[in-house]
């Protein structure tokens, strides 16, 4: 069985959509998958069992960038498509099946497992190989817990203050995490590097974990964390696709339709729409009530 998978640029949509392979391969399981995405997202499929092929669109102007797409799909005899762009190449390439998203109300997950009349929805799932883990032990040794801290964003409006998230794990270490070791983790690109700068500054002692980590390699090292606390983004849907105990920050965008998705998973929301206005007492509170 040969599928096509189309799925998201952005890494945290692409999370959230690896619930649906995860179903597919285990119902298939000798299935082969082609995964068309965008080149941040690429590395969230790179350990992926059964992907016969990652399709890289780099995005162009005028939507040019679905004819290389289509080029690459249209000689194969399809036996699903599933596409969560809603694109109309879904319609343009042969197939015995197709499932196209469609915007519906609910988490996303729940839209997702829609396309192929799934409920409950599947999670989000993270594959990493051995050397991924050889990473992550050299990087985060055995010791004290660690508490990974995702500060950036892909804008300013879902960014937490710096100076909170450095007091909140204080806070932590000295309570429900005695003695733990702090990791800085970013998205990929010199700007989210320099969104975490100042949190590493004012955690010296953190380990830096925003260079040169592929996604699989960081997935292997937030499995060793105890804890995640991040902004809604990527990292923060990648932390709960690993398994990892993820603490979702919330101020603009709808945590009823973006928390993390997990087993171990929750929100701590402003009370505006402004991350100014959640403290860190009531971070603070939602993590405890986590690690509980």
């Amino acid at each position: 069985m040969r599928i096509l998978f189309v799925t998201s640029n952005r890494i945290g949509d692409a999370v959230l959509s690896t619930g649906l392979l995860d179903h597919l391969i285990r119902t298939y399981p000798d299935c082969r998958i082609t995964i068309a995405c965008g080149p941040v997202a690429e590395g969230v499929f790179a350990r992926m069992p059964n992907r016969e092929r990652t399709i890289v669109m780099e995005k162009r102007r005028f939507g040019l960038h679905w004819l290389p797409l289509w080029a690459a799909s249209v000689g194969v005899y399809w036996d699903l498509v599933v596409d969560i762009r809603a694109s109309g190449l879904s319609y343009l390439v042969p197939t015995r099946a197709r499932a196209v998203m469609r915007k519906r109300l609910g988490h996303k997950t729940a839209q997702l497992a829609s396309l192929l009349s799934l409920s409950p929805p599947p999670s989000p799932v993270a594959w990493v190989a051995d050397e991924d883990r050889a990473v992550a032990a050299r990087l985060l040794p055995p010791g004290p817990p660690i508490v990974a801290l995702g500060p950036t964003a892909n804008w300013d409006g879902k960014v937490w203050p710096v100076e909170r998230f450095a007091t909140l794990f204080q806070a932590l270490s000295a309570g429900p995490l005695q003695g733990a070791r702090a990791a800085i983790l970013a998205g990929p690109g010199e700007q989210e590097r320099a969104l975490a700068a100042p949190l590493l500054a004012l955690l010296p002692d953190a380990t830096d974990l925003t260079e040169h980590l592929s996604l699989p390699q960081a997935v292997a090292c937030l499995q060793r964390a105890a804890l995640f606390v991040g902004n809604d983004s990527g990292l923060m849907h990648l932390a709960a696709s690993a398994g990892t105990p993820t603490l979702g920050l919330f101020g603009p965008t709808p945590a009823a339709e973006y928390a993390p998705s997990g087993r171990r998973t929750a929100v701590a929301i402003s009370p505006t729409a402004r991350m100014a206005d959640l403290t860190v007492e009531a971070a603070l509170r939602a993590a405890t009530f986590l690690l509980e």
